[in-house]
């Protein structure tokens, strides 16, 4: 019985597509085809709600206007909290784009059925799925909080690298390559691993199991959205923190 139980593990596993990829060679370049086909779907979904939104603006707002609206006061309050009252404004298109990307591609990836489009090799699956978004979305956080420091720091903004002593310079530059890769991999691990599991259930017990565990999906997914804006949001406003403190010594 359990080598029966082992050989039907293994077939149902095997069904299971995980680093096969659709390719497109463009030049020298391989891109991986079937994020950039999901990515657009996301990007296509954001542009229609934020078109539909502002067609007709109305005073009392209704329906998907009422919707962006909300969304938009939540990425302001998420921003204003963590960068703060006099300093976030600049950064709300920012976070609001990370957040919606990373909200509408986890989403996606938990109710849209993308294994039922066939292609020549592969499966679309969510674009935060693949381990290259991530770490593009958690390279542009890092970019964004060396801009923010260094725009209001200036030169200043690298004493953060010797103070309070010049021996910690290793870990500080260490902490500057560890923050993308905590991005990257808790976002990339966790859509990943959800995907698996009810791609497990649904192959095992097709009917009812998957369904709780599909609606967890969607809170943890959304989770995650809110986790890696909030995140950098929080390294963007560390990043230029120390300015006020420069301004309080020198105003003394």
């Amino acid at each position: 019985m359990p080598n029966f139980l082992n050989v039907l593990t293994s077939i149902h596993f095997a069904e299971l597509e995980v680093g096969h990829h659709f390719y497109w060679q463009l030049g020298n370049l391989k891109l991986h085809g079937q994020v950039f086909l999901t990515s657009w779907f996301v990007i296509g979904v954001l542009v229609v709600a934020s078109l539909a939104a502002t067609r007709n603006i109305q005073k009392v707002p209704s329906g998907i206007q009422n919707l962006m609206e909300y969304a938009l006061e939540f990425i302001r309050d998420l921003t204003k909290n963590q960068i703060g009252e006099k300093e976030y404004r600049p950064w709300v298109p920012f976070i609001g784009t990370l957040f919606l990307f990373i909200f509408i591609s986890n989403w996606s990836g938990a109710l849209i059925p993308w294994k039922l489009i066939k292609l020549p090799s592969g499966e679309l699956a969510a674009p935060t799925n693949d381990i290259n978004t991530t770490v593009a979305l958690a390279l542009l956080t890092s970019l964004a909080y060396f801009y923010a420091g260094f725009s209001k720091r200036g030169l200043g903004y690298f004493k953060k690298y010797i103070e309070p002593t010049p021996i910690l310079l290793p870990i500080a530059i260490l902490e500057d390559f560890t923050k993308p890769l905590s991005l990257s991999f808790r976002l990339f691990g966790n859509i990943l691993a959800d995907e698996l599991v009810v791609a497990v259930l649904v192959l095992l017990v097709p009917l009812f199991v998957p369904l709780p565990v599909m609606a967890l999906g969607l809170f943890t997914s959304a989770i995650q959205a809110l986790v890696f804006a909030t995140l950098a949001a929080a390294y963007i406003h560390e990043s230029m923190e120390g300015h006020g403190s420069e301004e309080h010594d020198e105003a003394h």
